[in-house]
């Protein structure tokens, strides 16, 4: 138990001082006008209270991520909270706080205009198709995800769900933002709020031992190595790409650059605490990696958020619990697909005000994520991890990028930077989804493509580039 909650009060005390540090660093301007000002236009750009905007982006970004994810993980054993803390302060929080605060910076703009402002045209080009694909991958997952678990509870099939929530999702992605996304989170919010703090009381309560298999080593039932595969597999939580995605629409809202902080940084700590308690509810309440592999083979997390939160909280509160994991990935499926139609808008220039223009890109967003919800859950999932892991990578790049234009300390983006090059890179390597190397050969991979990535990027941004960039500016 107490290495649980050292571990909260881990990511508690980095937001404290490292993401001071962070935002020290970057050195926000609360005189300079934000896009909420400067661009209203009622639609995308709505100002509004930090407090409901930080309540949003935690929904936004903390889908089925950090509740499938770390459950997944659990099976390595401890070792998976160590990720999440070092991970989500390190990494995970400031890709989140960067990924915000530039767009901020530059009006407001979605993540392919962010990183290719810094990185040049071929990663603008690069990141506005990665992203989008990306985006209808997590739309696709966070449909089939909780149509699953609506099944369990209800008398409708799954087909029936996926229907209704990708009806919801297209209202949510065309429809001004204060209109439902404003409105509903903050109940959502206390549904996810009652969840976590209701299943971790009631496992301390009922005398579940935290933890029995207190090691480090891994313990993965199927013998799976814990790198890259945990990196991988532990993404929202820790750190995650798709964050990216999100924090722009957000970042549209923000009436103050002071409040960066807490709204960017703040939130992707708040998703880390939902993580190591879905974490530590998959190692504590089976008692065992074996034993929680067994009830995965029954019906995957689904059906370990099901026998978790009704055998803890019981009918009514088990209930609950269960809405407030199925809120999760709907409330970040409906604005994956608003930043699908964002980044179009803006790669085709078409302004968003009118409705009918906002359909012209809807219609054949959700035509081809339906499409894609016909693939099998599993492989959309394992792709969804790497897309993930490296838009993740090239959002690090650019953040270290913009600091050492703005001739400022880039270190703190540069390491977490490199250090998930080398994690995307060996995965892509060593799964079946990708080229299915040894590990000794893809980690060697990976650790190069690290090192020659650092080397490219310290040359490219050498003193008197950066000199002559920051006077041609």
């Amino acid at each position: 138990m107490l290495y649980f909650f050292a571990c909260v009060a881990a990511l508690l005390l980095g937001y404290v001082i490292y993401g001071k540090t962070v935002d020290t660093v970057f050195g926000p301007d609360p005189n300079r006008p934000t896009p909420a000002h400067s661009m209203a236009d009622g639609v995308d750009y709505v100002e509004m209270s930090p407090r409901k905007i930080w309540l949003i982006q935690l929904l936004n970004i903390a889908g089925l991520g950090p509740i499938f994810g770390p459950i997944l993980g659990a099976l390595y054993g401890p070792s998976a909270l160590i990720w999440i803390v070092i991970g989500c302060i390190f990494g995970g929080a400031v890709h989140d706080y960067f990924s915000g605060m530039l767009s901020l910076r530059h009006e407001g703009k979605s993540v392919p205009d962010v990183v290719g402002d810094q990185l040049g045209s071929f990663f603008r080009q690069f990141m506005r198709i990665f992203s989008i694909v990306l985006l209808l991958l997590v739309g696709v997952v966070f449909v089939l995800g909780p149509a699953k678990l609506l099944g369990n509870l209800s008398g409708w099939t799954a087909p029936v769900w996926v229907a209704v929530i990708f009806a919801y999702y297209f209202l949510a992605t065309i429809l001004p933002i204060q209109k439902i996304i404003g409105r509903i989170y903050p109940l959502f919010g206390a549904v996810l709020i009652f969840m976590a703090i209701g299943l971790t009381t009631a496992l301390i309560v009922k005398g579940y031992h935290f933890f029995p298999q207190a090691t480090l080593s891994n313990i993965h039932p199927k013998g799976l190595p814990l790198w890259p595969l945990m990196f991988i597999t532990i993404a929202c939580g820790a750190i995650s790409g798709f964050h990216a995605t999100q924090s722009p629409l957000m970042a549209r809202c923000v009436g103050n650059e002071k409040h960066g902080r807490p709204l960017f940084y703040g939130a992707m700590i708040g998703e880390g605490v939902i993580a190591l308690i879905w974490a530590t509810l998959g190692m504590s309440f089976y008692q065992g990696a074996d034993a929680l592999n067994a009830a995965l083979a029954k019906g995957g997390p689904a059906f370990v958020v099901n026998d978790i939160s009704t055998t803890l909280l019981g009918p009514a509160g088990g209930l609950l619990a269960i809405i407030g994991v199925v809120i999760l990935p709907i409330s970040s499926g409906d604005t994956a697909f608003r930043s699908a139609r964002l980044i179009i808008a803006d790669f085709l220039k078409l302004p968003q005000q009118q409705i009918g223009k906002r359909l012209l890109l809807a219609i054949p967003l959700f035509t081809i994520g339906f499409l894609i919800s016909r693939a099998d859950f599993g492989l959309i999932w394992r792709y969804f991890g790497w897309a993930n892991q490296t838009l993740a990578t090239v959002v690090l790049w650019a953040g270290a990028a913009y600091l050492i234009k703005q001739q400022k300390s880039h270190w703190i983006a540069t390491l977490p930077a490199a250090f998930m090059t080398a994690v995307s890179v060996t995965y892509l390597a060593y799964a079946k989804i990708g080229f299915a190397l040894s590990l000794p050969i893809a980690t060697s991979l990976g650790f190069a493509a690290a090192l020659v990535s650092l080397l490219a990027f310290l040359l490219k941004f050498s003193s008197k580039k950066v000199e002559k960039m920051v006077a041609e500016n």
